[in-house]
């Protein structure tokens, strides 16, 4: 992927954290995978942030400078996925992908921690849906979502790849609405991988949302 294809993403400028800045961003990621694992193996309510804090080989203070309580765990993985679309856009733009080269490269992206297990998919829908405040958290991140991918949808639109008529932000919603439908439908029915559920979905979202193909030139 990296050759450069016609109309690929604009250049989306990063800026570099400092080295305290990484260390704290990976303290943050490690003990967000290793709730994660365990929210798989065990389920999220059955998860103690002792088991968490032994997991990540962090203190208890390391963890409570970093989430207040478990529920802001939950609240930290919406983060994360999050940050894949802005990583995902930073890198398409980077590479010189396509608008259809960044999205599907964000499908699996979003997918990687979550798709480690079915049980993890619905111990995540669960615990997400576990209260007011998880439930809060989750539509403010997936709003934040929308708006970072209607960037690219605005983008994409700009230069003819997809459908110029289409809501930038309705079309994010879809995108969304697509990705959580497969997570979920893999997550009761395991029995293909996950990668599969993902292409198909994807596919059938781009389908409606790429523009048209320009009529063959007709030469008299």
């Amino acid at each position: 992927m990296k050759r450069k294809p016609h109309g690929a993403v604009h250049h989306i400028p990063r800026p570099t954290a400092g080295r305290r800045a990484r260390r704290q961003a990976e303290t943050r990621a490690r003990i967000l995978r290793a709730a994660l694992d365990l929210f798989a193996q065990q389920g999220y309510s059955s998860t103690t942030v002792e088991q968490i804090t032994d997991a990540a080989d962090v203190g208890k203070g390391t963890f409570f400078n970093y989430f207040p309580s478990k529920e802001h765990v939950m609240a930290g993985f919406g983060e994360m996925q999050r940050a894949k679309v802005e990583q995902a856009l930073f890198e398409g733009a980077r590479a010189g992908w396509s608008t259809r080269q960044t999205w599907r490269h964000l499908t699996h992206e979003l997918a990687r921690e979550p798709g480690n297990s079915p049980s993890l998919v619905r111990g995540l829908l669960i615990a997400n849906l576990s209260s007011d405040f998880v439930c809060g958290h989750m539509q403010r991140n997936l709003a934040l979502g929308r708006e970072i991918l209607a960037q690219l949808i605005a983008s994409g639109q700009q230069r003819g790849e997809l459908r110029s008529g289409l809501d930038p932000s309705e079309v994010a919603r879809l995108f969304q609405q697509m990705f959580l439908g497969a997570m979920l439908f893999w997550a009761l029915d395991s029995s293909s991988e996950l990668a599969e559920w993902l292409d198909k979905a994807f596919d059938l979202f781009w389908s409606a949302v790429e523009a048209p193909a320009a009529p063959p030139e007709v030469r008299l």
